[in-house]
């Protein structure tokens, strides 16, 4: 049987946007303030796929979420770090895509020398807490009211996982 995870082509942008946008419009969970179009979203997938791992979880032919990592910071030193990020449809949660997603990018950031990968969650978000802990990992830090959006101040937490 095959896998329903793979690896992202620029073909999926539209799906993702979908997802993603729904963050976007919706929630505080993303502090972007307008929708991301399609083009940019390409543009992203262009610029993160190739250098780091951008992952999507197809099941019927439709796009349920995605998981990617990207730049840390960017001094030399930190280029054993990246930022993990995962999405998913809305309508998907609670059904174990998120764990799947995270267990393959971390396969692949393993296979390309990344010792750590961090974890900015805007809170409060107890889905996304409960996936990184299940996964390994750990708060490290906590910013208060550090974005403003839809008129409210907005924390980020840290977590961190050292593979």
């Amino acid at each position: 049987m095959n896998s329903p995870i793979r690896p992202v082509t620029v073909a999926d942008a539209a799906a993702i946007c979908e997802i993603y946008n729904h963050y976007v419009t919706t929630t505080g969970i993303s502090f972007e303030l307008e929708p991301v179009s399609v083009e940019q979203m390409t543009q992203r997938i262009t610029d993160i796929a190739s250098r780091y791992a951008w992952l999507v979880y197809e099941e019927q032919g439709r796009v349920l979420g995605y998981a990617y990592a990207s730049q840390w910071k960017p001094r030399l030193a930190y280029r054993y770090s990246v930022e993990s990020s995962v999405y998913l449809a809305a309508d998907s949660g609670g059904k174990g895509v998120g764990a799947q997603l995270y267990g393959a990018l971390f396969a692949q950031l393993k296979q390309r020398e990344v010792h750590v990968i961090m974890a900015g969650i805007a809170l409060p978000n107890a889905a996304s807490i409960g996936l990184h802990e299940k996964m390994g990992f750990v708060k490290v830090g906590h910013f208060r009211e550090v974005g403003n959006k839809f008129d409210q101040w907005l924390d980020v937490g840290y977590w961190q996982l050292i593979l």
